[in-house]
C-alpha cells in the first residue's frame, strides 16, 4: 500500500504540454520549407529528432536552446536539409508556444485545491519554460530545470535536486510522467512513486514498472486518498 503523496511532481513537454503535436508539427513544416516531399510523417520525423537529441544530452552539457538547435540541424544533415541559425531559433520560439493539453490545466487545479502541492521538473532552460508557465496558469511550489542543474534527466542529480528543494521524503512524492527513460525509471530509483500518463494507449517497455498507469491527468485528485486511478 502506498502513502499518501504529498506532492506531486511532473514531467512538462508530453506530460503537461503536448510536445509530441507541437514538434511533429515543426518538423514536417521544417521539411516542407525545405523543399522536402517525404513519405514520413511528423511522427515519424520526431522519433529520429528525439533520437539525436537523447545522444546529445549525454555529453557535457550545455542550455537547451542549443540543444534544440543542435538536434535540428543533426536531423537535416541526414536528410540533405539546408539548415540555418535562424532554423534553431524558429525551434525555441515555436517550443515556447506549444499548448497544454485539454486536460491538464482543470486537472492541476482539482489537484491542488484536494491537497496536492505540485512541482515540475523538466529538461529546458528556465527562459523556455518561463512561457510553459504562463500558457498553464496553475501555481506550481517548486519548478526545477535542467539550466538549474547543469545536467539532463535520466540523471540522477536532477531528481536528487528536485528532492531537495521539495524537502519531502522520496516516497511521499509522486512523479508524473509520460517517458519511462528520462522520467519513470530514474524517480522509482530515486525512491519516488510514480505514474505514467499513457495518452496515446502505448505498449510500457520490458521491465518498466510505473506504480500507476492513466490515460489523462484527471485522476490526480485520487493521489490524495492514497488510491492512484488507472492500472496498479
Amino acid at each position: 500500500m502506498h502513502e499518501r503523496p504529498l506532492v506531486a511532481t511532473f514531467d512538462c513537454y508530453g506530460t503537461l504540454v503536448d510536445w509530441k503535436g507541437g514538434l511533429g508539427n515543426f518538423l514536417y513544416a521544417f521539411a516542407l520549407r525545405s523543399g522536402e516531399e517525404s513519405a514520413e510523417n511528423g511522427d515519424t520525423m520526431r522519433r529520429r529528432w528525439e533520437a539525436i537529441q537523447f545522444d546529445l544530452i549525454q555529453g557535457p552539457y550545455r542550455p537547451y536552446k542549443e540543444i534544440l538547435a543542435a538536434s535540428l540541424a543533426g536531423r537535416a544533415e541526414e536528410r540533405g536539409l539546408p539548415y540555418r541559425h535562424e532554423d534553431g531559433d524558429d525551434l525555441v520560439r515555436a517550443m515556447r508556444s506549444w499548448q497544454p493539453f485539454p486536460d491538464t490545466c482543470p486537472a492541476l487545479m482539482s489537484a491542488r485545491a484536494a491537497g496536492l502541492k505540485l512541482a515540475i521538473l523538466s529538461n529546458t532552460d528556465r527562459d523556455i519554460i518561463s512561457h510553459s508557465l504562463k500558457h498553464l496558469g496553475v501555481p506550481f511550489d517548486v519548478v526545477v530545470t535542467a539550466e538549474d542543474c547543469g545536467s539532463y534527466k535520466p540523471s540522477r542529480v536532477n531528481f536528487e535536486q528536485l528532492l531537495r528543494e521539495l524537502e519531502t521524503p522520496a516516497d511521499r512524492v509522486i512523479h508524473v510522467a509520460f517517458g519511462f527513460k528520462y522520467d519513470i525509471g530514474p524517480a522509482n530509483n530515486a525512491g519516488m512513486q510514480t505514474a505514467w500518463i499513457n495518452r496515446h494507449t502505448e505498449p510500457a517497455p520490458a521491465g518498466a514498472k510505473p506504480g500507476w498507469i492513466c490515460r489523462d491527468l484527471w485522476g490526480l485528485p485520487l493521489f490524495v486518498g492514497g488510491e492512484g486511478p488507472g492500472i496498479p
